[in-house]
């Protein structure tokens, strides 16, 4: 498992997607139950996609899930597709899928991201989950980003090297709220909601979960000094650590 520092970052490559996804599982659960022994709770965001998927059926499989106090996780997500809720297309959906449910979380601690049969519009959308984002903090606000305070926040990256929902050359990327409503996604469907950057960089540690060369070329740029409007990925860090978690073939490309 070879590790290669950048500045602020550390980039951990695995052999293949499998053991990305089973050694990402063993990370969270041990990261979860570090901030319950500090805190008494653990925050963490949810990426979607099939790496996303992967991590939480293997943290299902894991015998470490047994550490952790899963009714005291709450659970947010990154981004969300505006869809109806069970559509399988949401992030939601196939977390759930994946077996989210079964780890015995608190219904009342995981909060996914409104669609249409919540919410008349994205924007609707978006300013319920920026309200409940801000009714999720626990004490005071110091930050003043008005979301809560994140232990981790896990995150994907697309060929493209976007972010969440937020796209290169995109309008959403200038936002300073909480969640911003994405339309006209290059890739679809066209109406999202997502985390900012303020937020995303919210968290203690970011993730970086990156699978498949056809990831490379954008694992490079991000690492690489490309410009946020380039590869918005690139310019997420945590305020504790971030972790580039890749396998062989998202690695190609690095030097």
């Amino acid at each position: 498992m070879p590790l290669v520092e950048t500045p602020e970052r550390l980039v951990v490559v695995h052999r293949d997607k499998q053991l990305l996804a089973d050694a990402s599982a063993t990370r969270l659960a041990l990261a979860c139950a570090d901030a319950q022994a500090s805190r008494g709770m653990a925050q963490i965001v949810l990426t979607g996609g099939s790496m996303g998927s992967a991590i939480i059926a293997s943290l299902v499989a894991s015998p470490l899930r047994n550490a952790v106090d899963w009714t005291m996780v709450e659970v947010w997500w990154g981004d969300e597709r505006y869809l109806d809720t069970g559509d399988p297309d949401r992030n939601e959906t196939q977390a759930r899928d994946a077996g989210l449910d079964s780890l015995g979380l608190d219904a009342f601690r995981v909060h996914p991201m409104a669609g249409p049969d919540r919410a008349g519009s994205t924007e609707q959308a978006t300013a319920l989950y920026a309200r409940e984002l801000a009714s999720g903090i626990r004490g005071p606000d110091p930050r003043g980003v008005s979301v809560p305070d994140f232990d981790v926040v896990m995150l994907g990256v697309g060929p493209d090297a976007h972010v969440a929902s937020l796209f290169p050359g995109h309008p959403a990327l200038k936002s300073q709220a909480a969640a911003v409503a994405v339309h006209n996604s290059p890739k679809p469907p066209p109406d999202r909601v997502s985390l900012t950057f303020r937020s995303l960089e919210s968290g203690r540690q970011v993730w970086f979960l990156v699978s498949g060369d056809d990831k490379a070329d954008a694992v490079a740029r991000s690492l690489g000094g490309a410009s946020r409007e380039e590869a918005p990925a690139g310019s997420v860090h945590g305020r504790e650590s971030t972790l580039w978690l890749v396998d062989r073939a998202a690695a190609t490309n690095l030097r």
